[in-house]
């Protein structure tokens, strides 16, 4: 089979690879879409800390059932999509039910080899039919569920005034799911493109530039309240940091970015706020089927995210252009 592997970073190369051999309560996968991430561009540049090369990335991935075991509900032909979070069932966090922060945790595309190839196989459990979605749709699916568990864990209501500060994929994600919730959503990025596609596309209430001025502008537009949930997309320190000057009184602060840094913050001013600090990590499966419900109430504007694709075996040359902020990628999808 084809596949397009990263030998080393900076560079791509589409190779011929034995097909993988389902094991015992696995599906074999014929990979159809796969979404590009921000992960996956740290990988090709060389800038993923938990990464072993060479690697097959990719872990948005959509795609049509090869084989199934008997027994597990599927059938050649179906369409699916691939949760690529591979846990462990055993340790504490599994134990608990919250797989998404398992111990032993690894991810499709990171840890071991993604799917950005013609095959795959993964356990059943990890294989969900796409119902009403298309192929397209269900390669958005995974990323979209970042956003919706950051939304869910800031517990994020129609009487709730939000901030999601970053205005890339994940941070568009969480807009969608916010809104999708009822709240009032204000969009803070130092991109003035990206905080008007926010606006016209996804229908963020307000815009906030992220310069000098934005806490005072923020102080403003609230009456000096801030924000009752501020979700971080970030992916900088220094943007993490300042986020929590955005919080209300008695308000949540979700950290959905996560960088190899300390991050610190005025324990006076944390204490007076009463302020709740989440992390947020991957997704859980009622992420996942949230975002296909939102999806099916055509309140996920896949079309308009969707910016860019192109064919698997053009993907060393579709890297190099994509990567490029001027290109203005939304979200690209490789056809295999």
């Amino acid at each position: 089979m084809k596949a397009l592997i990263c030998e080393e970073p900076g560079r791509l190369t589409v190779i011929d690879r034995a097909a993988p051999g389902a094991a015992e309560g696995e599906v074999l996968v014929r990979i159809r879409r796969v979404g590009i991430c921000g992960t996956d561009f740290h990988i090709f540049q060389g800038k993923h800390p938990f990464l072993e090369y060479p690697r097959v990335m990719g872990h948005e991935l959509s795609g049509t059932v090869e084989s199934a075991p008997a027994g597990s509900g599927f059938s050649a032909g179906q369409n699916v999509y691939i949760v690529p979070y591979l846990t462990c069932g055993t340790c504490l966090a599994c134990r608990k039910g919250v797989t998404n922060a398992c111990q032993n945790i690894r991810v499709l595309g990171v840890h071991c080899d993604g799917g950005m190839a013609e095959l795959l196989s993964v356990p059943a459990g990890n294989v969900v039919p796409v119902g009403g979605a298309s192929l397209d749709e269900a390669a958005m699916i995974e990323f979209l569920a970042i956003g919706a568990h950051g939304v869910k864990r800031g517990g994020i209501t129609a009487a709730d005034r939000v901030l999601v500060v970053g205005s890339g994929p994940i941070g568009m994600s969480a807009i969608i799911f916010a809104k999708a919730r009822g709240a009032h959503v204000t969009v803070m990025d130092m991109r003035e493109d990206r905080l008007a596609f926010t606006q016209d596309k996804l229908g963020a209430d307000a815009l906030l530039l992220a310069n000098a001025d934005a806490e005072a502008k923020a102080a403003a537009a609230t009456s000096g309240d801030f924000s009752d949930v501020v979700i971080d997309c970030t992916g900088n320190a220094a943007a993490m940091q300042r986020g929590f000057g955005f919080v209300a009184h008695a308000g949540h602060y979700v950290l959905v970015s996560v960088v190899r840094d300390n991050i610190t913050f005025s324990d006076p001013e944390f204490h007076k706020r009463e302020m709740t600090l989440f992390a947020s990590r991957n997704a859980q499966p009622d992420d996942f089927a949230e975002v296909v419900r939102q999806m099916a109430a055509g309140k996920v504007p896949t079309r308009a995210l969707n910016t860019h694709r192109g064919p698997l075996s053009d993907g060393a040359a579709l890297f190099r252009d994509w990567i490029r902020p001027e290109a203005g990628v939304i979200k690209a999808i490789l056809e295999v």
